[in-house]
């Protein structure tokens, strides 16, 4: 049975979402539950895109939900964790080729509220702009996003450019993400770690800065 804020999410019903978020909220649900739902929702959406059922402007549209979500929930979701101090920074973007931003921006979020500063990019992203980010913002943590598989070439030469220029010391972790992730993706791109989802990001990063 799917949940009602999925259903809304995943249909474009943008008022109706939001109207769900609030009553859930009013009702005592944990902020976590309602951001893993709205997870859940973007799910939905990317697989009706890849079956071009949706196309790009549902994309932005969820994307937009998302974001109207995530400032209703950040607050709460901030007040829950007890970091005070930041972990460490991430850069974070989608790239070359690639226009996707509903997972960057699920992570991004994500992190954000875990305790990271996020230097997020934004997409299609040339692999100067990241090499350019990692020299001046030194992060611990590299996140590379795509949805398409044209995106793990754009992988591949953003993580050569960053080692070419001398960038990826000890103290640098890269994680992709995005799509249909998996080891032979990692090992062709040469990253160090593909998560499936934003936790996974959140888990990579914190064991990156040695926090457990």
């Amino acid at each position: 049975m799917t949940h009602p804020l999925v259903q809304a999410m995943a249909d474009m019903k943008e008022e109706e979402a939001l109207k769900i978020v609030e009553e859930l909220l009013a009702q005592g649900e944990d902020p976590k539950k309602i951001l893993d739902l709205s997870s859940e929702a973007m799910q939905v959406v990317g697989e009706r895109y890849q079956e071009g059922t949706y196309f790009l402007p549902e994309l932005i549209m969820s994307g937009e939900m998302l974001r109207k979500t995530g400032e209703i929930l950040k607050p709460l979701l901030a007040s829950q964790t007890d970091e005070t101090k930041k972990l460490g920074t991430v850069v974070l973007g989608t790239v070359r080729g690639d226009i996707h931003d509903i997972g960057k921006d699920i992570v991004g979020f994500m992190l954000e509220v875990n305790g990271f500063e996020v230097i997020d990019l934004g997409i299609d992203q040339p692999e100067a702009a990241f090499v350019e980010a990692v020299k001046n913002k030194t992060p611990q943590v590299l996140a590379l996003s795509g949805f398409l598989s044209v995106a793990f070439d754009s992988m591949k030469s953003t993580i050569e450019e960053v080692e070419k220029a001398g960038l990826r010391t000890g103290e640098l972790k890269i994680i992709i993400g995005g799509g249909q992730m998996d080891d032979t993706v990692r090992k062709y791109t040469g990253a160090d770690a593909y998560g499936d989802d934003a936790m996974a990001a959140v888990a990579f990063a914190k064991e990156a800065v040695g926090v457990k």
